[in-house]
């Protein structure tokens, strides 16, 4: 065609869209010598030469007048494209999902040969579509193709639609829901928690934001691609912006911040190393960090926590057997038990006449292996003394902390082939606990009373089936204060300095490959914490250091 009938054909394009009326779509169609349809067109033996731009904008141009022309014409849509039905059925389900009232096409021109492959030749379009929310405008494009006879089609696919509509999809106007990515998740002030500032909690923040219950959050509107089920697979328009919902923990960014700090302080070696703050008064987990290679071992370790399990052990010696802080319990250098002789440190000097009390404070596990074994183990049979402490007193098992997060059960396991009931006492065998347990031990010490940890503050908590005897809780906190004031205490050399009413245990605990990990466990008048070294050479040497940065922290 020649360069002044090109321009004629144009002409007769833009007044046919122009017009607004399917009439003017006939006389425009008549005008151009039809250019075919399905009445004529061959699916089924397609040309390998694309139509010529003139006939591919002609075609496309029959196709749009049609759609723009409403729900009574969409079967003439369809007819003007490969495939009559499914065109149609998917105009009508574009214009019902959207609560389409007008649709208009202007700016039709060919672009050159289409990028989806095949001989068929592109043409982009303008489209201003009055939709449920307001008015959505957006460039598209349809492919035109012809069969061997001549005769053109526009080629169906649902990008004809919307460009980024893809099979299964379809487009919806109304609510625009927000995404988990886009939920704020604040600490117990209101401030917003972020990945990026506080490493430890990326995976926690991500796992809240796609199970907590979020507040304060409102949909925006707009127009929304939906996948085949109607879930929101991405936002094609927005006319008012979706409020980020918000959901609030108990993490105190102030304690989440130290903590990120003390696991990687130089005594800790950049060994791995966790640790978690809970408040006594209402088991709010205020903070948890970890460092090294060994993933979140501030709540999901499974490590034998050494000697800070005698706090629990001391707890059924007093519970179960009636002693208190100043009855005896020879520190003697070994101690057989079981056919096994247990050892205590070099340091731990040969006490014949110890205390209970000393026992604890210089974490003697002669002491503790001689008391626990003589009165709460009937030999010959399985000990539930320390399990039933464990699961009664201060809450032991299956925990939910809220917002979706995991954390690793304690295990303190009846020992049933009784060879390992005098490891237990002192943290050793089976006994497998997390730093978040053993805060919750030092809380529950603090406190008086077992308050389950929870992340979310409208967690649900579990209770202790019994109450921690306010003689035993005496007693407890008598014998962690000596810890860290006594001279001798373990704890002394590290938090010995602190003012306040600070109690400690620390504990070492061996390992499988002749190795150790550092254990404190301790509390003050506002927060108990508890951290683990994995390889730490002593609690107080490594684990101590990093509880100390948290009791300094709040001011003690």
């Amino acid at each position: 065609m020649h360069k002044g009938a090109k321009i004629a054909v144009a002409t007769v394009v833009a007044a046919m869209l122009a017009g607004g009326g399917y009439a003017a779509f006939n006389v425009g169609n008549a005008l151009l010598g039809s250019p075919g349809g399905p009445a004529t067109f061959n699916a089924s033996d397609l040309s390998t030469a694309p139509p010529t731009s003139t006939a591919a904008q002609q075609q496309a141009t029959a196709f749009l007048q049609a759609w723009q022309a409403g729900p009574e014409h969409y079967a003439d849509a369809g007819k003007a494209s490969d495939s009559p039905l499914t065109t149609a059925a998917a105009l009508q389900k574009f214009h019902d999902g959207l609560g389409l009232t007008s649709v208009s096409f202007s700016h039709i021109t060919t672009t050159g040969a289409s990028s989806q492959g095949g001989a068929a030749e592109t043409v982009g379009f303008d489209v201003t579509a009055q939709v449920k929310g307001g008015t959505w405008t957006y460039k598209g494009s349809l492919d035109v193709v012809q069969s061997s006879n001549g005769k053109t089609a526009v080629r169906w696919a649902p990008s004809v639609l919307y460009p980024s509509l893809a099979a299964g999809q379809s487009l919806q106007a109304g609510p625009v829901t927000t995404s988990a990515a886009s939920t704020t998740v604040t600490d117990q002030n209101g401030a917003t928690l972020t990945g990026a500032q506080f490493p430890s909690l990326q995976g926690i923040l991500s796992t809240i934001a796609q199970n907590g219950t979020a507040a304060g959050g409102a949909s925006g509107t707009g127009v929304e691609v939906v996948d085949g089920s109607g879930s929101g697979v991405a936002a094609a328009k927005v006319f008012t912006q979706p409020k980020a919902a918000t959901i609030k923990t108990t993490i105190d960014a102030k304690l989440q911040a130290a903590a990120e700090r003390a696991v990687k302080l130089p005594q800790v070696g950049g060994k791995s190393a966790g640790v978690v703050v809970v408040r006594p008064s209402d088991g709010h987990i205020l903070a948890i960090a970890y460092s090294g290679a060994d993933g979140d071992i501030a709540i999901n370790t499974t490590q034998p926590p050494g000697s800070s399990m005698k706090i629990l052990t001391s707890a059924a010696l007093f519970d179960q057997a009636g002693m208190t802080p100043n009855s005896t319990a020879p520190c003697l250098t070994t101690q057989p038990a079981e056919s096994e002789t247990f050892h205590n440190e070099a340091d731990v000097p040969n006490l014949p006449q110890a205390t209970l009390m000393e026992d604890f404070a210089r974490s003697c596990n002669t002491g503790f292996i001689w008391a626990a074994f003589d009165k709460l183990v009937q030999h010959g049979q399985p000990s539930p003394a320390l399990a039933n402490e464990a699961t009664n007193v201060f809450g032991f098992g299956d925990w939910h902390i809220g917002g979706g997060v995991q954390t690793t059960d304690p295990s303190v396991p009846t020992d049933e082939q009784l060879g390992d009931n005098p490891a237990q006492f002192i943290g050793q065998g089976k006994v497998t606990l997390s730093p978040l347990v053993m805060a919750s031990v030092a809380a529950t010490v603090q406190h008086g009373s077992f308050k389950q940890p929870i992340l979310l503050p409208d967690q649900q908590q579990a209770p202790a089936p019994s109450s921690l005897s306010p003689t035993t809780d005496r007693y407890l906190q008598e014998m962690m204060r000596a810890v860290v004031r006594q001279p001798y205490g373990t704890a002394n050399p590290v938090l010995g300095n602190l003012s306040g009413a600070v109690g400690a245990k620390t504990g070492t605990a061996e390992t499988p490959n002749n190795g150790t990990d550092g254990w404190m466990t301790a509390y003050n008048d506002d927060i108990a914490v508890s951290s683990v070294v994995l390889g730490g050479s002593s609690g107080a040497g490594t684990a101590g250091y990093v509880v100390r940065e948290l009791l300094q922290a709040t001011g003690s």
